[in-house]
């Protein structure tokens, strides 16, 4: 799937509830409303897959993978040399972030995203794992768009499983990696990660 179009989808859907006068309205004084919130979602996934884009041949990247039956989705799965990695863009334009270990402030408001993301890594690592028939240790990353007001990492996660990069650090970051997998794993792990029913369960 091309990057963000899950959010896409959700925000279109959310545009047409909303009516066009109310949702012209709601643009015009930047309102925050749900439609507002997957557009901006949306923006932040395309933002981070043109930097996932220039990671050269021997990375293999999918976008918007969608798992379970409850509308959840990975917004990009990375395999590479450096590992396999779900990264999770979020995308706060206006605002100030600042990472302390587990804590991740929005505006000085904590948000989930680190627990989130380490067990969307775990979650893939089984499922990969369970169809490619070996250990596929997972690493979270959350690449963080906008934050015009100031991005700052005091400590990342202690435990190593999810980092935090901006999303102009992250081609940096991944191909910065030890190297831990051929290329004979890449294309096996890739290969699973590209079929819709390894994501099912």
């Amino acid at each position: 799937m091309r990057a963000g179009a899950s959010a896409r989808e959700r925000a279109v859907a959310e545009r047409a509830a909303q009516g066009t006068i109310r949702h012209l309205f709601a643009r015009l004084v930047d309102a925050r409303t749900d439609e507002r919130a997957w557009r901006i979602g949306a923006d932040g996934e395309e933002a981070v897959a043109e930097q996932l884009a220039g990671l050269g041949v021997h990375w293999r990247v999918l976008h918007a993978v969608r798992v379970g039956d409850r509308g959840a989705d990975i917004d990009h799965v990375v395999v590479g040399p450096g590992g396999v990695f779900t990264v999770n863009a979020k995308n706060h334009p206006k605002a100030s972030v600042w990472v302390g270990g587990d804590v991740f402030l929005v505006n000085g408001q904590r948000h989930a995203y680190v627990r989130k993301s380490r067990f969307e890594a775990q979650r893939a690592s089984r499922m990969l794992a369970e169809h490619v028939g070996f250990p596929v240790p997972v690493t979270g990353i959350i690449a963080v768009v906008g934050a015009r007001r100031g991005f700052t990492v005091k400590a990342q996660p202690a435990d190593g499983a999810v980092v935090v990069v901006p999303r102009r650090g992250i081609r940096r970051f991944l191909q910065s990696r030890p190297s831990r997998l051929g290329l004979r794993e890449i294309d096996a792990i890739h290969e699973v990660a590209r079929r819709s029913s390894t994501w099912q369960r």
